[in-house]
């Protein structure tokens, strides 16, 4: 099977890039030929408003340009992982023309929320679920703080409906979680089109030892992250586990700030793949506060990997990764009380925490492990053209 994997990057790298590299690795390794085709939103500041706008709509050129590639290239399925602003969703009549099987994975909620967070003042905000043109986010500025930017994504994703890409010229969905796939059919695409396919690592860094005597976030700095719940719960708790926080964002500042105030709470910043994973694997717990929808917390992934228990918000699809009482705990999203009394109960008996270090590598192994991604992406791949087969998409 002949793969074409599409991606357009942001201007600082993330998630989405981790997987996009991390499935082309595991394809080509196992006997797929996979192409990429790969854009970045470098530069977008210098070109106008108006012919970003447009070109985040239905680029012209970059679907010449992948006309081309495909005809060079020749695949059964184009996989596509993110087209904003550069590629467009123009990738999908594209692919569709050529005669191949389209794939598009859901990393966020972009194609329902221009925000792609559901999250706006502080909370979770569902305003635009399931309206054909998401006005709600302009009258809110809720893409980039920008009521213009808004309008430009939300004409693009009121385009799109109207002319039927996300329900016609798209063969399969991928959602990382169910939490994901249940939005996505209350937002109107088709459910029979979207299945589960959860994230992966593609390199196992073995079980870690849990012997550092530390809890543990890594994340991004910033408010639906949960930090100020965080910070709160560690005013107390700093006197029995100490807290090492790993990461930098718009909080940044007053994160190292309160952490300085703060018994037992150390803000460590940004660092590398090794150093974090190094970090885990000394960890008694891994914290995870987030206030809005998670996609699905690689963190989270890569903590079960090393065998960390994950104490973990009851909110959207982290009440489905992390398994309460087996792998990690959840407690009420933004009460700081409530995380307290889930890092008690778990630190506080040696037993039942090493039976969720054990639970917790289980869940990695069974759901999140190279093998498990592949064996799903080939199945996706499969499903993606019997659908491509059996008919014209629209």
């Amino acid at each position: 099977m002949r793969i074409m994997q599409v991606h357009n990057s942001y201007q600082q790298l993330g998630g989405e890039d981790t997987v996009f590299d991390a499935e082309f690795d595991i394809l080509s390794s196992n006997g797929f030929a996979v192409a990429r085709y790969h854009v970045s939103n470098d530069g977008l500041e210098i070109r106008s408003g108006l012919k970003a706008g447009i070109d985040a709509i239905w680029n012209s050129a970059q679907a010449d340009q992948l006309r081309r590639a495909m005809e060079e290239f020749e695949p059964d399925v184009v996989h596509v992982h993110n087209t904003l602003a550069v590629i467009s969703p123009a990738v999908h009549h594209v692919a569709k023309r050529y005669g191949a099987a389209t794939v598009q994975t859901l990393h966020n909620y972009r194609f329902i929320c221009p925000a792609a967070t559901f999250f706006r003042d502080g909370e979770v905000c569902e305003d635009c679920l399931g309206k054909p043109i998401p006005w709600p986010a302009v009258k809110h500025g809720c893409y980039k703080g920008s009521r213009r930017a808004s309008t430009a994504v939300a004409g693009l994703l009121g385009f799109h409906r109207a002319v039927g890409t996300f329900r016609n010229k798209i063969d399969l969905y991928l959602a990382l979680t169910r939490f994901a796939r249940q939005k996505f059919v209350d937002g109107g695409f088709p459910a029979s089109k979207i299945v589960v396919k959860p994230n992966f690592l593609s390199v196992d860094p073995g079980v870690g030892h849990g012997t550092g005597g530390y809890a543990l976030f890594v994340g991004r700095l910033s408010s639906e992250k949960g930090l100020e719940t965080l910070l709160t719960a560690w005013e107390d708790l700093g006197y029995e586990l100490p807290l090492r926080i790993v990461g930098d964002g718009p909080l940044g500042e007053h994160v190292r700030t309160r952490a300085s105030r703060l018994r037992g709470v150390t803000a460590l910043g940004v660092l590398d793949r090794k150093r974090v994973s190094e970090h885990m694997a000394e960890a008694t717990v891994l914290i995870v506060p987030s206030e809005w929808y998670e996609g699905l917390s690689m963190v989270a992934i890569e903590a079960f990997a090393v065998g960390l228990p994950v104490i973990a918000s009851r909110i959207g699809a982290l009440e489905e990764v992390v398994t309460d009482g087996l792998d990690g705990l959840h407690f009420d999203p933004g009460d700081a009380r409530s995380l307290r009394e889930a890092v008690v109960a778990m630190t506080s008996d040696e037993v039942r925490l090493s039976l969720m270090r054990r639970a917790a590598r289980a869940t990695f192994e069974a759901n999140y492990s190279a093998q498990v991604g592949l064996d799903a992406l080939a199945a996706a791949y499969e499903r993606a053209v019997q659908a491509n087969r059996s008919g014209p998409a629209d």
